[in-house]
């Protein structure tokens, strides 16, 4: 599969994903009033499963037993990295923004979590396309090839 249709897909997961993490942030941190840095923690965290199991299957079409070290481990890696950065990143946003109308809240600290992870988006997937998620198989086909004469 073309690269550009692979990271079109990946997209597609990654705003599917955010849709249903902001949506949980949103519920917990603006209508439960929990901690914004937890609610986006929990957040975060719910989001990651699918995703996984989406960019492996969909956008990379990786059947069988995932890889629990080259696979799992460091996809999980990255997305706590992003959790991390994000959850601390909310909590600074919504610390600061405590005083707020619950609506202007409700854009404020997904844009907060949004920001972290449009950049490590974009790091993400170079990451997924050449390293985790990579075909082996496809690039020893490739290599094999053209080392024929």
């Amino acid at each position: 599969m073309p690269m550009l249709k692979r990271a079109a897909r990946c997209m597609v997961v990654s705003i599917c994903c955010t849709i249903f993490s902001t949506t949980i942030l949103i519920v917990l941190a603006v209508g439960f009033r929990m901690d914004a840095g937890y609610a986006n923690a929990i957040a975060v965290t719910c989001g990651i499963i699918p995703s996984y199991f989406a960019n492996r299957s969909w956008v990379w079409d990786r059947r069988g037993k995932s890889s629990v070290g080259r696979e799992v481990a460091p996809f999980w890696v990255m997305n706590i990295a992003g959790l991390i950065i994000s959850t601390v990143l909310v909590a600074l946003v919504g610390h600061a923004t405590t005083d707020w109308s619950a609506a202007t809240r409700s854009v404020a600290l997904p844009a907060a979590n949004l920001t972290v992870f449009g950049v490590l988006w974009v790091i993400q997937f170079f990451v997924l396309d050449r390293y985790i998620f990579h075909d082996r198989a496809r690039v020893l086909a490739t290599v094999s090839s053209l080392e024929q004469p």
